[in-house]
């Protein structure tokens, strides 16, 4: 299609926007294929890892008894092994590269999205005002209904890797004491004795999960106790030294404010963790009046927080961290509140947040 062919008399700026318009629509039905399709994938990497992680349990098993093991069996179970890895590796590959695939067309529809918004923002930028203030709702409910299901998916990679596989294990060393108690009377004792210590282990676990998943006494006895709990807990789990302050922590405030207040903490403290290979995090809960003043400070890893939320940058977007605090940023201004990042490479990172509570 040469220029003259493509820019028509009547309203060239409107055939743009209508080819832009009609790629746009082309490239999310094409996501939306693409979505299903590593959706499929994960869930058959995730069954195969399973099957994975139970025949490395077998062997580990076959490894224990090797004297009484035939030989037949031996063979069997680690042939079976490497085939369930190759397929495992393959599988990744697939969906490694379909994965790509998606992250360039997000790129491309995001290119196309800019050249509409500056297409379009010459002309009508007003009469735009309402419908671009619905449209960044609407990315940010998007954006928070992706961070639910990551948060559903790493909720299953932990129960995958830690409950279950336990329960597993359990199963495979009751079978063995059932085999030794006739055998072997003595080891059958150890192995109970085993059975009962990982069991006391794997129920702890569960507790912690649990409370990480929705801790019952944020209910009954408020967010500063939940706050304090969880900040004891983080220190001891992960070798962090953790120093918290709470003004006015008699206050209660209704269930879903407490609930978003812990939640935000709870995240700011696992990004501390998790990305910035923090030492120290100091909390701060100022519940002495409206707004509710939050600030967690970390001695870690920082960024450059003056550009990093205004640039068009693909490489920072993608950062995880960088991508976490955007996304618990949009949380923090639908319900009416402000938050403010400082943060160097060599300083350290400080979150302050306000939260309305009236």
């Amino acid at each position: 299609m040469d220029r003259e062919e493509f820019f028509t008399d009547d309203n060239p700026k409107d055939e743009i926007v209508d080819l832009l318009t009609e790629q746009m629509g082309s490239t999310k039905r094409r996501l939306r294929e693409i979505k299903d399709q590593i959706e499929q994938i994960q869930l058959s990497v995730d069954k195969e890892q399973q099957r994975y992680s139970s025949i490395a349990t077998e062997l580990q098993t076959v490894k224990e008894n090797l004297d009484t093991t035939p030989r037949e069996d031996i063979r069997d179970k680690y042939d079976e092994a490497l085939e369930v890895r190759f397929r495992l590796a393959t599988m990744r590959g697939q969906l490694e590269k379909i994965e790509g695939q998606y992250d360039y067309l997000e790129k491309q529809q995001a290119v196309f999205s800019q050249i509409l918004s500056q297409i379009e923002g010459v002309d009508y930028l007003e009469a735009m005002d309402e419908d671009d203030s619905r449209s960044r709702g609407e990315v940010d409910i998007v954006g928070i209904i992706n961070a639910q299901e990551e948060e559903r998916k790493r909720l299953s990679r932990v129960m995958h890797d830690g409950p279950a596989q336990s329960l597993t294990n359990f199963i495979l060393q009751a079978e063995i004491c059932q085999r030794l108690f006739d055998r072997d009377p003595d080891r059958a004792a150890a192995e109970l004795d085993n059975l009962k210590t990982n069991a006391s282990r794997t129920f702890q676990k569960i507790r912690d999960f649990i409370f990480d998943l929705r801790p019952m006494m944020l209910d009954d006895l408020g967010v500063a106790a939940t706050v304090r709990r969880y900040s004891n807990s983080f220190a001891e789990k992960n070798d962090i030294h953790t120093e918290y302050e709470i003004l006015n922590e008699d206050r209660r405030m209704e269930n879903y404010r407490e609930v978003f207040i812990f939640r935000t903490i709870q995240d700011l403290m696992s990004m501390a963790r998790d990305f910035a290979a923090t030492t120290e995090v100091k909390i701060r809960l100022d519940m002495t009046s409206d707004p509710v003043k939050i600030l967690v400070e970390d001695d870690g890893k920082g960024f450059d927080s003056d550009t990093v939320f205004e640039t068009d940058d693909d490489s920072v977007v993608e950062d995880p961290r960088i991508s976490a605090m955007i996304m618990l940023r949009n949380k923090v201004e639908l319900v009416g509140g402000d938050m403010t990042v400082q943060s160097s490479e060599n300083e350290g990172t400080a979150v302050r947040i306000e939260v309305p509570i009236d």
